[in-house]
């Protein structure tokens, strides 16, 4: 008789970082959302995380942001402020109102390639969020403008699963960071 065994590998992202984009330009009638901006507090704050994410020697491998303005726009500043030597590459699925399971999906086409921040949107980030930590997505988070969360130990093939490990607000950062 012949015993089939049955390996499941299991891919680790050790860290994902999760930030929603800075505070952007108010939506005037007639515009389009899509090309919104950040204000200019909006890009001071945004700048201030980066700063932050540098003091505590976070390392980011890949910067994936939504195609919206402001998600951009915040990503770019955060490769900025950081001097990581990377490229923001835009996915459609942190669009507002993205499939966060698809989202989690194309996370784990990057398992193993080093850290990875997502740069989007309320709901869909604390979502995102929620899923991972608790795995059927039951735990109550919400991201401020600019906030800033690391999630360590993300497995995201197998049972989904992480460890949150810091959620901060710009606010919540010294002047001098």
């Amino acid at each position: 008789m012949e015993t089939l065994i049955n390996y499941q590998v299991i891919f680790v992202i050790v860290e994902l970082f999760i930030m929603r984009h800075g505070k952007a330009e108010a939506r005037a009638m007639g515009s389009n959302d899509v090309d919104r901006a950040l204000t200019g507090q909006g890009r001071e704050e945004v700048k201030k995380i980066g700063r932050w994410i540098t003091s505590m020697g976070y390392t980011i491998d890949l910067v994936a942001a939504s195609p919206l303005k402001r998600a951009r726009e915040t990503a770019d500043l955060i490769a900025e402020t950081t001097k990581q030597a990377h490229s923001v590459q835009v996915w459609d699925l942190l669009s507002p109102g993205g499939d966060v399971e698809g989202l989690l999906r194309q996370v784990g086409t990057h398992a193993g390639d080093g850290p990875v921040l997502l740069v989007g949107h309320e709901p869909q980030l604390s979502m995102v969020i929620s899923r991972i930590i608790s795995r059927d997505g039951s735990a109550q988070i919400f991201l401020a403008k600019g906030s800033f969360a690391r999630i360590k130990n993300v497995t995201v093939h197998g049972d989904l699963s992480g460890e949150l490990h810091s959620l901060i607000t710009p606010k919540q950062l010294s002047p001098g960071n």
